[in-house]
This record gives structure tokens, C-alpha cells and sequence, in this order.
């Protein structure tokens, strides 16, 4: 017995067949790596963790510690690092797992969730603007920017949201590694839906 808990999708990433005249032009899911360095932060947690160990053997030699009881604490904090970040990496693989970004002739489709998968469909009549950003890892963000009308919950959509845009939150794909193709086809697509 199979335990696929996406398997009432018709096609991946969709809620439903897509309805006659709308085809599917793009599909993508997130970068894990890029992810968990870019949402999940595991680098900064890193150099948090790395900091504290460096304090730790100033602390421990200023005030006449034995080399022991240093490397001690020390292994402690590594330890205590090192399970962080295997937490947050583990989350960001999840999340990528089970995010899959889409693109139609006529809206766009976020479905994304570890623990309790969520949709979201934005029609293309609903984007004012789309903004690619590439990093030095050669993966892009796309965000997207809604109406003021429309709202979006920032902590139920997060990590698929802009960072910096928190009182208007921008649904957005992240961490892709063929964001300039996804780019082009949606560019494509807003085009010829105008």
C-alpha cells in the first residue's frame, strides 16, 4: 500500500485537473541547499554558534580554566550547533520536498506545506508585478506583487514570501534553480494574458 499524502493530485502540484483552454507551462520546486541558507538562515546560525565557542575559550583562558573544562564547553556548543543546524537543514529539505511552484496560461500556483499542504492560486489578473533576483549561487526568487486589496498571511505562505516585505507580504518562489526560465515563462504568459 502506497502512503503518498499528494496522491489525489491529478498532476503534481495541482489541486485539480486544470480546466479546458488552460495549460500547464511551467513546474519547480525550490533548491534545498539555497533554502536553508537563505530562509532557514543555517549560516548565520553557524557563525552564531561560532561566536560563542570563540567567547567561550577567551572567557575560559582569561579567567584561568583548565584547557579540559574549555574544550568541554566548547564541544558542548559545537554540539548544540551542530544539532541546529541539522534541524533547520532537515526543515528546509522537507519544505522543498513538498513545495511544488506552477505555471499556467492563466494563473500561478504555490503549493507548499511539510505538515499540512496549502494551495494558493493567483490569477494572473490579481500580479501588478513580478520581481526576479538572482544569488551568487545561481538560484532566483521570484516575488510577486499583489494588489493592496488583496492579502496574504505572511507566516502561513513563509518561507515562499519576500523577506523584507512583511506588512505587504509578496507570495513568492524561492531559492529555483532554473529561476530565468520560470522568469521567461511567466513573463511570457503575463504577456499574452494582457
Amino acid at each position: 500500500m502506497s502512503h503518498d499524502d499528494f496522491d489525489f493530485e491529478p498532476v503534481r502540484g495541482l489541486p485539480a485537473t486544470l480546466p479546458e483552454g488552460e495549460r500547464l507551462l511551467w513546474q519547480g520546486s525550490p533548491d534545498w541547499k539555497s533554502l536553508a541558507v537563505r530562509a532557514y538562515h543555517v549560516r548565520k546560525v553557524g557563525a552564531y554558534f561560532a561566536v560563542l565557542v570563540a567567547w567561550r575559550v577567551g572567557y575560559g583562558l582569561a579567567h584561568g580554566h583548565t584547557s579540559g573544562a574549555i574544550a568541554a564547553s566548547c564541544a558542548v556548543l559545537l554540539v548544540l550547533g551542530a544539532v541546529a543546524i541539522g534541524v533547520l537543514s532537515l526543515l528546509a529539505y522537507l519544505n522543498a520536498r513538498s513545495t511544488v511552484y506552477s505555471i499556467t496560461s492563466r494563473r500561478v500556483i504555490l503549493r507548499h506545506g511539510v505538515a499540512v499542504p496549502l494551495t494558493m492560486n493567483i490569477p494572473f489578473r490579481l500580479i501588478d508585478f513580478a520581481d526576479l533576483k538572482t544569488h551568487g549561487d545561481k538560484t532566483s526568487d521570484i516575488a510577486l506583487g499583489l494588489p493592496a486589496t488583496e492579502r496574504i498571511g505572511y507566516i502561513i505562505t513563509w518561507p515562499h514570501v519576500r523577506a523584507d516585505k512583511i506588512t505587504r507580504p509578496q507570495p513568492s518562489f524561492k531559492s529555483l534553480p532554473d529561476g530565468r526560465k520560470a522568469a521567461d515563462a511567466l513573463g511570457a504568459a503575463l504577456a499574452a494574458a494582457a
